[in-house]
C-alpha cells in the first residue's frame, strides 16, 4: 500500500533512539499511524510538532502492518502561537480530541474541514466560544449531536432571559451562547462553565463508556483559561 496525501500532526512517540511512531489525519484515508525514521533529528523534528499540515508519502507491506511515512512540511501552523500558551494548549486540546475520538483509517472529509476551520477560528476575537462550538461539531460529525434547545426551560429572571437543564436530579444554569447562538459571551466564566457541560457531556456520552480517561491536553487547555 502506498499513496501521498496531506494531514495534520495528532500525536509521536518514540520508538527506537531515531525514530518515531507518529498519529496523522490524512485527507484522504483519515487518521493513520507510521513510523518516522529519522524523525529525531534535527532536520525533521522541527517539522514534528503538534497541529503542523504535513505532506506525507505512505508506505506499507499490507493492510495489517503498521507503514511508515516520509514527510515534508505542508504548513507550519502551530509555532504561530508559541508566544501563546492559551492557544497552544487549545493545539494539543483539539488534535488529541481528533486522536481519540475517531477511527484508524476511515476517511471522514467533515472532520479533515473541522481541523482545517479549526485554525481559522484562531484568528478570531471570539476564539474560546469558538472553539467551543467547534468541539460540538467534532461530537456531531461523530455520532452525538447535542441540541441544547431540546435540554433546557427557559425561564424569565430579573428581565433576563436564563436556559435551565430539564434534569429532575440537578438544575444547571446553561449559558445562553448555547442553546441561543446570537448571543455574545465575552465573560470568561460564562464560557469556562460551556467548556464544563461539555465536558460532562464528553465525560458521561462518550469516555466512561468506552473506558476512556479525559485528555489531560485538555484539562491543561482549561486550565491556561482559568
Amino acid at each position: 500500500m502506498i499513496w501521498d496525501d496531506e494531514g495534520y500532526l495528532l500525536s509521536k512517540n518514540r520508538y527506537n533512539e531515531n525514530s518515531l511512531i507518529a498519529e496523522i489525519y490524512t485527507k484522504n484515508f483519515g487518521k493513520v499511524s507510521g513510523i518516522i525514521f529519522g524523525g529525531t533529528s534535527k532536520k525533521i523534528k522541527n517539522y514534528l510538532q503538534i497541529g503542523n499540515k504535513l505532506y506525507v508519502s505512505y508506505n506499507a507491506k499490507s493492510e495489517n502492518r503498521i507503514g511508515y511515512f516520509k514527510i515534508e512540511i505542508f504548513e507550519a501552523l502551530s509555532p504561530l502561537y508559541f508566544d501563546n500558551h492559551q492557544k497552544l494548549a487549545c493545539i494539543s486540546s483539539a488534535m488529541h480530541l481528533i486522536k481519540i475520538l475517531t477511527a484508524d483509517s476511515q476517511k471522514n472529509e467533515n472532520i479533515f474541514s473541522l481541523i482545517e476551520n479549526f485554525y481559522i477560528l484562531l484568528s478570531d476575537n471570539n476564539w474560546i466560544k469558538n472553539y467551543i462550538y467547534w468541539e460540538l461539531d467534532l461530537l456531531k460529525n461523530i455520532g452525538y449531536d447535542l441540541h441544547f434547545d431540546d435540554l433546557v426551560d427557559e425561564k424569565i429572571i430579573q428581565n433576563e432571559k436564563k436556559y435551565f437543564s430539564k434534569s429532575s436530579t440537578e438544575q444547571k444554569i446553561i449559558p445562553n451562547f448555547l442553546v441561543d447562538k446570537t448571543k455574545s459571551a465575552e465573560d470568561l466564566n460564562t464560557l469556562l462553565s460551556g467548556l464544563k457541560l461539555v465536558s460532562d457531556y464528553l465525560e458521561k456520552t462518550i469516555l466512561k463508556p468506552n473506558n476512556l480517561n479525559h485528555p489531560i491536553s485538555r484539562l491543561q487547555f482549561i486550565s491556561t483559561l482559568k
